[in-house]
C-alpha cells in the first residue's frame, strides 16, 4: 500500500480537495440563482466528491482513487459507516447526477425532476453533508 509520509503533501492535497469543493458548492449556488437546476444537480454532486476527496486523504494517508462514485470513495476511506440513513438516501440522491447531467438521453427527465424546490433542498443538503465532514477534518 501507497502511503504518504510526508504530512505537509497530505496536508496540501487535503486543502486542495477542501477548496474544490467549496468553489464546486459556489458555483452550484450561482447555477440554481441562474436557473440552470441541471448543472445545480452536478455541481452538488462534484461538490461531495471533492470533499469526500479530501476525507478519503486524511482516512487512508494516500491519494484518492480516481472514480466519481461518491458510495465507492466512501466504502473504500472507510467511512461510509459512519453516515446516517438520511445521509446515505442523500448519498444515492445524487450518484446519479453526476452522469446523468453529461448524456442528452438522460438530460430531459432529468431536467424535469430539477425543480427550483427541489434544487433548493439539493443544495441545502450539500451543504449540510459538506459541513458535517469538515468538521471531521
Amino acid at each position: 500500500m501507497y502511503l504518504w509520509t510526508n504530512d505537509w503533501w497530505m496536508d496540501k492535497a487535503i486543502k486542495y480537495w477542501i477548496e474544490l469543493s467549496d468553489y464546486d458548492f459556489e458555483t452550484a449556488e450561482a447555477m440554481y440563482q441562474s436557473k440552470r437546476y441541471l448543472y445545480v444537480g452536478f455541481m452538488c454532486h462534484q461538490t461531495i466528491e471533492k470533499i469526500f476527496k479530501a476525507y478519503f486523504t486524511k482516512q487512508k494517508s494516500e491519494p484518492t482513487p480516481y472514480t466519481h462514485s461518491l458510495s465507492y470513495l466512501a466504502k473504500k476511506g472507510e467511512f461510509y459507516d459512519e453516515f446516517s440513513d438520511l445521509q446515505k438516501e442523500f448519498i444515492d440522491q445524487i450518484e446519479p447526477l453526476n452522469i446523468e447531467a453529461r448524456y442528452p438521453s438522460h438530460k430531459e427527465r432529468l431536467l424535469r425532476s430539477l425543480t427550483d424546490s427541489k434544487c433548493l433542498e439539493i443544495i441545502h443538503e450539500t451543504k449540510n453533508l459538506q459541513q458535517w465532514i469538515k468538521e471531521r477534518l
